[in-house]
C-alpha cells in the first residue's frame, strides 16, 4: 500500500481526491489521496483523512480516474538549447526534405533583417545517405548563409554562401574530431559532423543575452507542459553556434523565473586538457543560485553510431557487410580520460558521460574504475548517458562501481534512422546490444532517464511507452491490412511500467540528489507532482503514449493547466 495511512493534522491548501496515486515507493498505485500545504506532501491516506484536512479555502483537485505521480525528472536534456532552437527556425514540426525546405524559405522571408538564418532540428534518416546537401538550401536561401544544426546536434546543414563566408572549399582538411562530407570532386557537399561544424558555427552570430534567456523560459513552460518539474542539462558552457547557457541560467534562478530544479553539467573542452579542472571548480564555486546548481561535469566520450563517430570495439561495415577502418572516435584519450575522472571524482564532482559505443561505455567504466580505486567509493553518482551499445562483458560493471545508467528510452525502437542508418553499419549480433536496458536493471544498475531533448522529444510519457514496448509511440498497424506493424526492438530488454515510471521520477531524483526531497509521493516532501488523464496501469501498455499531463505543480504552486 505504499505510503498510505501517512497524514496530518495541518490544514491543507490543496488536496487531491478521485484517482489512485503512483507513490514510488512500491511497484503499482495505491488507492490514497493527497494533501499538501506550505509546498510540502503534508499526508498520504485514504480520501476522508484526507478530505479532514481541507476547509472553505482548500482547493480540491479532483483527479476523476486519473492518476497522480511525482514529478518527471530529465536527467539529460538541453533546454536552453532547445528553447532558442523554438524561437529561430526550428524544423522539428517537420519531416521531409519540402517541409524542412518551406520552413526555412517562409523564417527567411519572416525575418529580412536576419544576417544569418540560424536553427536546427532536421532528421538524418530524411535525407539520403543521412547528408543534406548544400544545393538544396541554396534553392531557397541563395543570398544569406544559413546553418541548421540537427536534431541530434551531431552535425549541421549549410548552405554554399555560409561555406565561402567561413573559407571552407575542398582544401580544407577534416578537423580531427569530425568530418566534412564532400561531393565528388572533394568540395564540402552541406554537412559538416562532429568537429567539422565549428568551421562555419565560429562565425554565425550566437543568440543575444536576451534571445537565450527567453528560449530557457520557452523551454521551461514546455517541459511543465509535459509534467517535467526538474532536469539536469547535460551542457553547461560555451559550444558552436551557441551562447554561454551559465549565465543564463543564473540570471533565471537569481530572478526567480527559473521554477524548476535544475542541476547544470559543466562542459568538459576537449579542447583543452586537465589545466581546465580549475576553472571548472570556480564555476561549481560561483554556479549556485535560486534551484539552480552547477555541481556536475559533463565528458563526451565519443559521437554517434549514424555518422559512425561512436566509439566501437569492433570496426564499423559498409554498405556491403565487410568491416571498414574505421571503429568511430574516442574524443578525449583514454589516459587523459581515467586522469581527469579521477581529479574531478576526488573534487567531489558528479560526472555525467555521453558514452554512445561499447568502447566508450568501456572506456568511461574503466576511468571510473581506476577513481574508484585512487578516492575510494563515495556519493558523487555518476551516470553515463545513451547506452546505444553495451558489450555484455561490461553490464555487471555499472552496479559494482555505483554507476547509473540514463537511459534515453525514445531512441529504442525500429524506426528509419536505426534501420537505415544504423542496424546495417552494424551488422545483426552487435544490433543486438543496444539499449539493453533490461539487463541492466537485473543486473542491479540504477536507471535513471532522460530525453536528450531537443534531439528527441522531450515527454517523459512517450519515452515509458517506447522503454515498456519498445515500439514508438505513433506507431499503428496498417489501416489497409496489407503491412505488418515493425516488430518490437529486442523485446527481451523491454521494462515494466513501474520501472520506467520509476526512472523518470526518483531515479532521476537520486542522480540530481533531489531524493531525499523530491521523486516520491511521501509525506514530508516538496509537492512537485503531476496529474495524468488516465491511470496507465489500468490500460494496455500499448495505450501508455496517449496518457496527457492535465497539471503539474512545484511545491504545490500549479505551473500548467491544460486547457482542454
Amino acid at each position: 500500500m505504499g505510503n498510505t495511512g501517512q497524514r496530518s493534522t495541518q490544514r491543507a491548501d490543496t488536496v487531491f481526491v478521485g484517482g489512485r496515486v503512483f507513490t514510488g515507493t512500491g511497484t503499482a498505485p495505491v488507492d490514497a489521496a493527497v494533501a499538501v500545504a506550505d509546498g510540502r506532501i503534508i499526508a498520504v491516506a485514504d480520501a476522508a483523512a484526507v478530505r479532514s484536512l481541507a476547509d472553505a479555502g482548500t482547493e480540491v483537485v479532483d483527479l476523476a480516474g486519473g492518476l497522480l505521480v511525482p514529478g518527471f525528472q530529465d536527467a539529460h536534456v538541453h533546454p536552453a538549447v532547445a528553447g532558442v532552437q523554438m524561437l529561430s527556425c526550428d524544423l522539428s514540426a517537420e519531416h521531409t526534405i519540402d517541409g524542412y525546405l518551406t520552413v526555412v524559405a517562409a523564417y527567411a522571408g519572416e525575418h529580412p533583417e536576419a544576417a544569418w538564418i540560424r536553427g536546427g532540428g532536421w532528421s538524418m534518416d530524411v535525407f539520403p545517405g543521412g547528408t543534406p546537401t548544400r544545393a538544396m538550401l541554396d534553392a531557397v536561401v541563395p543570398d544569406r548563409p544559413v546553418m541548421l544544426t540537427n536534431r541530434d546536434g551531431h552535425g549541421a546543414w549549410v548552405n554554399t554562401l555560409a561555406l565561402r563566408l567561413a573559407g571552407v572549399d575542398r582544401t580544407t582538411p577534416d578537423p580531427v574530431d569530425g568530418r566534412i562530407e564532400r561531393e565528388d570532386d572533394g568540395g564540402p557537399a552541406g554537412t559538416l559532423q562532429e568537429g567539422a561544424m565549428d568551421l562555419v558555427a565560429r562565425h554565425v552570430p550566437i543568440a543575444t543575452p536576451d534571445e537565450a534567456h527567453a528560449g530557457l523560459l520557452a523551454a521551461q513552460e514546455h517541459l511543465f507542459s509535459l509534467g517535467v518539474t526538474s532536469w539536469q542539462d547535460a551542457m553547461i558552457g560555451a559550444f558552436p553556434g551557441n551562447p554561454d547557457n551559465y549565465g543564463v541560467y543564473l540570471r533565471a534562478a537569481r530572478e526567480g523565473s527559473l521554477r524548476a530544479r535544475v542541476v547544470g553539467a559543466l562542459w568538459w573542452d576537449r579542447e583543452r586538457g586537465l589545466e581546465q579542472i580549475p576553472d571548472l571548480e570556480e564555476r561549481r564555486r560561483t554556479g549556485r543560485a535560486g534551484r539552480f546548481n552547477a555541481t556536475s561535469v559533463k565528458i563526451m566520450q565519443d559521437g554517434i553510431a549514424e555518422n559512425f563517430t561512436a566509439g566501437l570495439l569492433e570496426p564499423y561495415l559498409d554498405g556491403c557487410g565487410c568491416a571498414t577502418g574505421n571503429s568511430g572516435l574516442s574524443f578525449i584519450d583514454p589516459r587523459v580520460l581515467t586522469e581527469a575522472v579521477s581529479r574531478l571524482d576526488r573534487s567531489g564532482f558528479q560526472l555525467h558521460f555521453h558514452a554512445l559505443g561499447d568502447r566508450a561505455v568501456r572506456e568511461v567504466l574503466d576511468a571510473l574504475a581506476e577513481a574508484r580505486a585512487a578516492n575510494g567509493a563515495n556519493d558523487n553518482r555518476h551516470h553515463l548517458a545513451h547506452l546505444q551499445i553495451v558489450h555484455p562483458d561490461d553490464i555487471g560493471r555499472f552496479a559494482e562501481l555505483g554507476a547509473a545508467a540514463n537511459i534515453q528510452a525514445l531512441w529504442a525502437a525500429h524506426e528509419p534512422q536505426m534501420d537505415e542508418l544504423t542496424i546495417p553499419f552494424l551488422g545483426p549480433e552487435r544490433a543486438r546490444l543496444q539499449y539493453p536496458f533490461g539487463d541492466l536493471l537485473r543486473a542491479g544498475t540504477r536507471l535513471v532517464a532522460g530525453s536528450d531533448w531537443s534531439v528527441s522529444s522531450p515527454n517523459p510519457l512517450w519515452g515509458i511507452h517506447v522503454a515498456v514496448n519498445r515500439r514508438v509511440p505513433d506507431e499503428a498497424p496498417d489501416p489497409s491490412g496489407t503491412c505488418e506493424p515493425m516488430p518490437a526492438f529486442f523485446p527481451e530488454q523491454a521494462l515494466t511500467l513501474s520501472e520506467a515510471l520509476t526512472a523518470y521520477t526518483a531515479g532521476s531524483a537520486w542522480a540530481n540528489h533531489l531524493d531525499e526531497v523530491t521523486g516520491t509521493v511521501e509525506v514530508g516532501k516538496y509537492a512537485d507532482l503531476v496529474v495524468l488523464d488516465r491511470d496507465p496501469f489500468a490500460h494496455p501498455s500499448t495505450e501508455i503514449a496517449e496518457t496527457r499531463v492535465l497539471r503539474t505543480y512545484i511545491d504545490g504552486e500549479l505551473v500548467f493547466a491544460a486547457t482542454a
